[in-house]
């Protein structure tokens, strides 16, 4: 299933694991986050893991990269890059938020990124206990 939202859109790709995929040349905002993370918490009642599927560039407010990723049951993200840009505006968020312990990888999206990134998720989930 699709499901558009103001910034781009968001592909459930199993019962516990969406894919997200931003708009070219979008400035994420708090309020679009807090659109995003809505839309998650309706969505997913049990722990889940998300597919940031980098295929556009875009980029971040400050107050959005406080706040993305901050879901009580988000137990694992995959970021699947296609470019330089990519790479670094994501350690960005990374290093942004490194004292959150994100349980996240990146996977090269010219290398077969978004399969392996699926099946690391996949792995991920099996890990945890409901």
């Amino acid at each position: 299933m699709r499901y558009e939202l103001s910034f781009g859109y968001i592909n459930i790709l199993a019962d516990n694991i969406a894919e997200v995929i931003v708009d070219q040349g979008t400035m994420m905002t708090l309020e679009m986050c807090e659109e995003y993370d809505e839309f998650l918490i309706e969505y997913f009642t049990e722990p889940f893991a998300i597919l940031v599927n980098k295929l556009h560039n875009y980029s971040y407010t400050f107050e959005a990269k406080l706040h993305i990723a901050s879901l009580e049951n988000l137990v694992a993200i995959a970021v699947v890059t296609y470019n330089k840009e990519g790479v670094a505006k994501t350690k960005d968020v990374v290093q942004t938020r490194a004292n959150d312990g994100w349980n996240l990888k990146e996977f090269s999206g010219l290398q077969m990124g978004r399969e392996k990134a699926l099946k690391w998720l996949e792995k991920e989930l099996n890990t945890i206990k409901v």
